[in-house]
């Protein structure tokens, strides 16, 4: 999935706050909906598009399904992150060597 598609499933206030329960660890729809101010059919819809987006996974245990965050979801955020902390850093470099030079130079 791209970084836009993760963003966009990111950007639902909602949505966001269901995904950050999931820091915590894998948790099931009914535990996490337990925490929410919305129903568990909701947090069951924000869950499948987080899912679709690639940010988190799901498995079976006994008759329930239990969410996680898929680390292979944030990668592509946290690539398209790395590039402007890269030229942050490239830049502060610069600046600092430009700083040692001196005003003369």
């Amino acid at each position: 999935m791209s970084y836009q598609t993760a963003l966009v499933a990111l950007s639902d206030p909602t949505r966001r706050l269901v995904f950050e329960h999931l820091r915590q660890g894998p948790q099931s729809v009914g535990k996490i909906a337990a925490d929410m101010p919305v129903s568990r059919p909701a947090v069951s819809q924000h869950l499948a598009v987080l899912k679709r987006a690639g940010l988190v996974g799901d498995r079976a245990e006994g008759t329930r399904r239990v969410y996680y965050i898929d680390p292979h979801g944030l990668a592509a955020i946290r690539m398209w992150l790395d590039q402007f902390w890269d030229q942050a850093l490239s830049g502060f470099k610069a600046e600092l060597e430009k700083e040692k030079e001196g005003p003369n130079k």
